[in-house]
């Protein structure tokens, strides 16, 4: 595969200026024998044939623009440029070129202005200019010529500028353009437009000056009508002079504040409309131009700004409910320009520029105008909310807040705007999609980080979900329907009626109401999770996945998928309870054999499941849908998703088998217990000074010794701290807990020691002091035997230690 790094297209300047396209091939810097010298070579890619081959001079200018051209000069009429397919080989070749001319790589040109500029400087005085031809009609020509002619060489242009600024030039031109206009002399007016072009191509702001002067500048745009390339000449005078009409929404008193609003309002009308648009090669010509209408810019904010005055007579009748519908209109139309122009303005003086109209009362106003009947209004409200959103989320934050302590929650900012969202009347909802924008900006947690105000994010969103998010949602609960599925119903059919329309802008709104709550999904864990619970949000949201438009349908999912992707287990809980797969099985089954992006998307959701092993779901959606899915075999997800489940059921049996084996172990048989306390109450009691033990079967396993000690040692603990006379319990995890308590077996023994004591000697006198003595033996010898148990036990640990 071919190296696209250095994949590029070879341009050359024609006779008219313009670029020619010289074909597509790779680049490389070689050492070329007959140049004698590093060379930029490019080779066609189709057939390999040379495109170019230029020797890389240590004196040539060679410029990068946009990342990705190089540009430079090889004679006087000769230009080439190479515009390479990506920035990574434009970089490459260009470190190469700075490295043959000892420059450094950083730099944008590698023959700078300045030492072109020093080297003119050096020259002799007679050198410095350029010498003009007589200002006369039939030198119109040659004055083109040579105006064209000088744009190629940075050295020349200044020459040039200077002649023409120093010999009053410009003007002289000027007054043979009206005697052309007059003679009717087409051919002088098409010399006349090359010339006036080229002038503005020498990027000078001296010239500027004087072709923008109130005298000059409707005489410029008058040469610039007669394009060569026209059949008629258009007609930008007139436009300028009687369709654009200046409006004083408040009389504005200074007369140079008034000139440079119109200046600037027709040089940008240069700019934009008369001028063509500068190729890629030529946007620098141009960048003077940009320069003046910028500075312009700055200081007619600057001015107005500094007018308190006339910023306050505007904001009153902005507010005032009785300036009519037009002047209102006209007002919010200057407020948005003035914000449009206020983006000219450096970081500082922008702040003060916002600050100022925040004290004014701006958003106040705001709410006023956004909520009128008026589109154009509306809309111009629209983009001043958005500059001040960008310029402070925080500050119109703090209004919205203060207006809810206030008490005005019928009419909030940020209400308005979800209204005017949810009312957009365009057909592709252009004005939805803006406001959308700023009120994720608005609830965007990342800007409410500022740490002189930490508690901002929590009272915010408290004051957002509880006065606000109901209207935002309004619109997807009025279309979804409440009603639950209910228990018969059967997968791989339509039980959930969709109620969302057919209507296509009403699905876009949904649409970007779903992408919003999308977002606080993904960033309000807490509020919105209380949010979608107690309004039983999903349910309604996956109504959706009904709809005919995919991508309605595609927002439900994604809403769903980002919830899933939390892997909460409170989600995971309401989710279950809910049954909320259902739809989405659905619409994956009614979806058939269809390849599609919903397809994907569908089971890209379980396949995370799987990936992520969340075991509530697998479990839940093995249980309840494995039947319908079995028939998807296209994919490994479902397959994987109960091979899962069943791995997970396979772990749960063989743990609840082991506790039961091991209950088993140390459950001792009832009839066992009874026979060994028999032969303990049997005992002869002359006998207690000795220590019975009874028997150990050798048939047990020496693993039980371990187990038992652990058992006694927990025995003892309870010993201590229990009653003395209490039975072997089971505790409540299933598990046996030995106590030696002995009230139930002196008991137990006293009983049976009567009964066989009765039976021999009914009358003796000594029976209730032979009780009190067999007691006090059975204590003793459950003392002995928990002893002997406890040693052996620790002998058995021993000797497996040893072994």
């Amino acid at each position: 595969m071919s190296d696209t790094r250095r994949r590029v297209k070879v341009y050359t300047l024609n006779e008219d200026r313009q670029w020619d396209d010289r074909g597509t091939g790779h680049v490389s810097s070689t050492y070329v024998d007959r140049l004698k010298g590093m060379s930029l070579l490019v080779r066609a890619e189709s057939d390999g044939s040379v495109l170019l081959e230029s020797k890389i001079s240590p004196n040539t200018a060679y410029q990068k623009q946009q990342d990705t051209l190089i540009v430079w000069s090889e004679a006087v009429n000769y230009d080439l440029a190479l515009s390479f397919q990506e920035k990574a080989g434009c970089d490459e070749i260009w470190e190469k070129i700075c490295q043959i001319q000892g420059k450094d790589p950083t730099v944008e040109v590698t023959q700078d202005l300045e030492s072109e500029e020093e080297r003119f400087e050096e020259m002799p005085e007679t050198s410095h200019l350029v010498d003009l031809p007589p200002c006369e009609l039939n030198k119109l020509e040659e004055i083109a010529d040579l105006v064209t002619s000088v744009l190629s060489s940075p050295i020349r242009r200044e020459k040039l500028a200077l002649a023409l600024m120093h010999e009053g030039y410009i003007k002289k031109l000027l007054q043979l353009f009206k005697v052309c206009e007059d003679l009717e002399n087409t051919e002088g007016l098409h010399h006349l437009y090359e010339i006036i072009r080229g002038i503005l191509f020498l990027n000078k702001a001296a010239l500027f000056e004087v072709m923008f002067s109130d005298d000059c500048i409707m005489d410029v745009v008058g040469c610039l009508e007669y394009d060569p390339s026209l059949v008629q000449p258009k007609k930008h005078r007139e436009f300028l002079t009687k369709t654009a009409k200046f409006k004083e929404v408040i009389p504005i008193t200074d007369s140079e504040l008034r000139q440079k609003i119109h200046q600037t309002y027709r040089v940008q009308y240069i700019q934009d409309i008369i001028l063509p648009t500068p190729s890629v090669f030529e946007e620098n010509f141009l960048s003077t131009l940009t320069s003046f209408i910028f500075f312009n810019k700055v200081e007619i904010v600057s001015m107005l700004q500094e007018d308190e005055k006339f910023l306050a007579e505007v904001f009153a009748q902005l507010t005032d409910e009785a300036t009519d519908d037009e002047k209102r209109r006209e007002l919010v139309n200057f407020f948005k320009e003035f914000c449009a122009f206020s983006q000219t303005l450096q970081p500082q003086n922008r702040d003060a520029f916002f600050k100022t109209l925040a004290n004014l009362g701006i958003l106040p106003a705001l709410e006023i105008v956004m909520g009128m009947d008026d589109l154009q209004v509306r809309a111009a409200a629209t983009d001043i909310f958005s500059y001040l959103v960008e310029f402070s989320p925080s500050m119109v934050r703090e209004f919205v807040m203060q207006e809810a302590q206030q008490g005005d929650y019928d009419i909030l900012l940020i209400n308005v705007v979800i209204e005017q969202m949810i009312c957009d009347t365009d057909p592709e909802l252009g004005g939805a999609v803006q406001l959308m924008g700023l009120l994720r900006t608005l609830i965007d947690p990342e800007n409410m980080l500022a740490p002189t105000n930490k508690t901002e994010k929590t009272e915010f969103l408290s004051f957002f979900y509880k006065y606000c998010m109901h209207v935002l949602t309004a619109p997807l609960l009025a279309n979804t329907t409440d009603e639950k599925p209910g228990k018969e119903a059967v997968v791989g059919t339509n039980k959930i009626s969709p109620v969302c329309p057919d209507n296509f802008q009403t699905a876009q709104l949904l649409a970007l109401i779903l992408e919003l709550l999308t977002f606080c999904v993904e960033h309000h864990t807490y509020h919105i999770k209380n949010y979608i619970m107690n309004r039983d949000l999903l349910r309604r949201v996956l109504v959706l996945m009904n709809s005919k438009h995919t991508f309605l349908a595609l927002c439900a999912l994604r809403f769903m998928r980002r919830i899933v992707g939390l892997k909460d287990e409170f989600y995971n809980r309401y989710i279950i309870k809910g049954n909320l797969f259902e739809p989405v099985i659905n619409a994956l089954l009614d979806n058939g054999t269809r390849y599609n992006l919903l397809n994907s998307a569908v089971i890209e959701l379980f396949e995370f499941i799987r990936v992520e092993d969340i075991k509530s779901l697998t479990a839940h959606i093995v249980d309840n849908f494995s039947e319908v899915l079995e028939s998807i075999e296209y994919v490994q997800t479902f397959k994987g998703l109960k091979s899962k489940y069943e791995q997970e059921k396979d772990r749960q049996s063989q743990r609840l088998s082991s506790l039961k084996s091991n209950r088993k172990k140390y459950r001792r048989d009832a009839r066992t217990l009874e026979d060994d306390e028999e032969l303990w109450f049997n005992e002869d009691d002359d006998d207690e000074g000795e220590a019975v033990v009874p028997p150990i079967e050798k048939s047990k396993p020496e693993d039980d010794f371990s187990d038992n000690y652990g058992k006694f040692i927990e025995a003892k603990k309870a010993k201590e701290s229990e009653d003395k006379e209490n039975l072997p319990k089971r505790a409540s995890g299933g598990a046996f807990k030995f106590t030696f308590a002995h009230s139930t077996v002196a008991t137990n023994g006293a009983n049976s020691t009567n009964s066989k004591t009765t039976a021999a000697s009914p009358a003796s006198p000594n029976s209730s002091s032979s009780k009190t003595i067999n007691s006090a033996a059975i204590v003793t010898k459950v003392r002995i035997f928990s002893i002997l148990c406890l040693n052996l036990n620790a002998l058995s640990l021993y000797i497996k230690g040893g072994m």
